[in-house]
């Protein structure tokens, strides 16, 4: 954990944990910067959401995580939220989920959550497929 602020609210164990697989799921870089640029105010919201989805929610062995990050985009296309849509089409790629099954998750999240929900899902997952195809300079 050298590369997060040493802060009182990231030494539990249960952060650590939540921090390891958040970590592997949406990206190194990704959360460390989150992490170094929570003031005082900000870090305590950085541990709940690391303790609690992270740690107690995504290490339990009941799903994988690739059925986490697929229940996860259905939620987000529910709640109409493309932002963090983009960051967990990521993740989910990451956790082996297909570009066509991602698709299919979105295509049913029309139907449930409603064709506005869906249309802003989708222009987030294709701006997502576009950063991730565009060539590394």
């Amino acid at each position: 954990m050298a590369d997060i602020p040493n802060r009182p609210e990231y030494q539990s164990d249960l952060f650590k944990r939540g921090l390891e697989v958040r970590k592997q799921v949406l990206g190194a870089g990704y959360v460390e910067q989150s992490l170094e640029k929570a003031d005082d105010f900000f870090a305590a919201f950085q541990q709940l959401t690391t303790e609690v989805p992270w740690g107690l929610i995504w290490t339990r062995p009941g799903l994988a995580r690739r059925d986490r990050s697929l229940i996860v985009l259905a939620m987000l296309v529910a709640l109409g939220k493309p932002a963090e849509l983009k960051l967990h089409v990521k993740g989910a790629l990451a956790n082996g989920v297909t570009r066509e099954e991602i698709k299919e998750v979105l295509l049913q999240g029309c139907i449930y959550a409603g064709v506005p929900a869906g249309l802003e899902a989708f222009k987030a997952a294709m701006e997502t497929f576009k950063e991730i195809d565009a060539p590394k300079t």
